[in-house]
C-alpha cells in the first residue's frame, strides 16, 4: 500500500462528511454532512468556511450558478446561495419510504443523478434503493432500482461509461455502464470490480484525466485507483478509517481532497485517528481530475 502525504486542511470532524465536489468557478470545495443537515464551502487558500443548515438530513447535491439543487431526506430542492432559500422542486420524497438520498452525480449534459438508501441503519436491509435523475427542466425520472446502498457514481472523461456502486457488506461491487450522454441511456450493466478482496467497501467514486476511477474505500483506512479495465492501480493508506468521497481540486485539479466519517469507527480505533470526519488533501504525482460539470451546464 502506498503511503503518500496527507494532511488534515479543515479539521471540521463532522458526523458523517460526504459528497465533495469542487467549484472551478469558485475554487472552492463543497462537501455535506449528512447526518448534520449541512451544506459546506470550504475555501482552501484562504481556509474560509461557510455552512448552511438544511433542517434535515441532505444526502448530495449539484452546484449551479449563484446556488446548488440539493437532494433532501424530504425531496429536490433549489437552493439559493444569496437568499439562503430552498424552492421544492417536484419529485420522490425518499423518508415517506423511510429512506434518504445518498450519493449523487452530475453527467456531461447537466443532469443530476441521486441515489437513495435505507435511512434506518439498524432496519432490515432490503435492496429497495432507487436512483432517480433531475433534469435541467425539473422534471425526475426514475432510472434504476434493486440496491441496498447507492453509492460511487461517476462518469468516464468522454462521458460513455456510467459507474456506480453499492456499498452493502453483502455485495461490495462498483458496476459499469455504456452510457449515451444524449439520451441519458444506460445499458450493458456489468461488473467493473468486486471490492471483496481490498480493504474497505466502495464508497463515493472520481475519475482523473487517464480515464482511472477512485475509491474511497470506507472501513478499510485506503483510496483505490482502478484502471479503465477494473485491476487495481494503486492502493493509498489514509489516516482515517472511513473515508468517503475525493474530489479533484486545487488550481490544477492535481490535489485530492477528501471526506471522512466521525461516527461508528470500530473499537479502540478512536486514538488513532482523531481528525476522523475531518477533510484531508494529498497529490499524487501525474494524476489530475477532471472537471466536475455543473447542473444544467453541459
Amino acid at each position: 500500500m502506498e503511503k503518500l502525504g496527507v494532511d488534515c486542511v479543515l479539521d471540521c470532524r463532522v458526523a458523517l462528511g460526504e459528497g465533495a465536489v469542487w467549484s472551478v468557478r469558485e475554487q472552492a470545495l463543497f462537501f455535506v454532512d449528512i447526518v448534520g443537515g449541512g451544506l459546506w464551502r470550504f475555501d482552501p487558500v484562504r481556509g474560509a468556511t461557510k455552512t448552511w443548515k438544511m433542517g434535515r438530513t441532505i444526502g448530495c447535491f449539484a452546484l449551479k450558478e449563484g446556488g446548488a439543487v440539493v437532494a433532501l431526506e424530504d425531496g429536490f430542492f433549489d437552493f439559493d446561495f444569496a437568499t439562503e432559500s430552498l424552492t421544492a422542486i417536484a419529485g420522490p420524497v425518499p423518508i415517506e419510504r423511510g429512506h434518504r438520498f445518498n450519493d449523487g452525480s452530475v453527467d456531461p449534459r447537466g443532469r443530476f443523478y441521486a441515489g437513495t438508501m435505507t435511512k434506518d441503519s439498524g432496519a432490515a436491509r432490503v435492496p429497495d434503493g432507487v436512483l432517480y435523475r433531475l433534469d435541467p427542466d425539473h422534471s425526475v425520472q426514475t432510472v434504476r432500482d434493486g440496491y441496498y446502498v447507492i453509492n460511487g457514481m461517476a462518469f468516464s472523461p468522454d462521458g460513455r461509461t456510467a459507474y456506480m456502486s453499492d456499498s452493502w457488506h453483502e455485495r461490495q461491487t462498483i458496476w459499469a455502464y455504456d452510457y449515451d450522454p444524449d439520451d441519458a441511456a444506460w445499458s450493458n450493466k456489468r461488473v467493473f470490480f468486486d471490492a471483496h478482496g481490498v480493504a474497505g467497501r466502495p464508497d463515493g467514486g472520481a475519475m482523473d484525466t487517464d480515464g482511472c476511477y477512485w475509491m474511497a474505500g470506507v472501513g478499510g483506512w485506503e483510496l483505490v485507483r482502478l484502471t479503465p479495465d477494473g485491476k487495481v492501480d494503486m492502493e493509498i493508506a489514509m489516516p482515517v478509517e472511513k473515508p468517503t468521497r475525493i474530489a479533484f481540486g486545487g488550481a490544477d485539479l492535481d490535489t485530492l481532497f477528501v471526506t471522512s466519517i466521525a461516527e461508528g469507527l470500530s473499537d479502540g480505533t478512536e486514538a488513532r485517528q482523531p481528525q476522523a470526519g475531518s477533510i484531508f488533501a494529498l497529490s499524487v504525482p501525474g494524476v489530475k481530475g477532471v472537471v466536475f460539470p455543473e447542473f444544467g451546464t453541459p
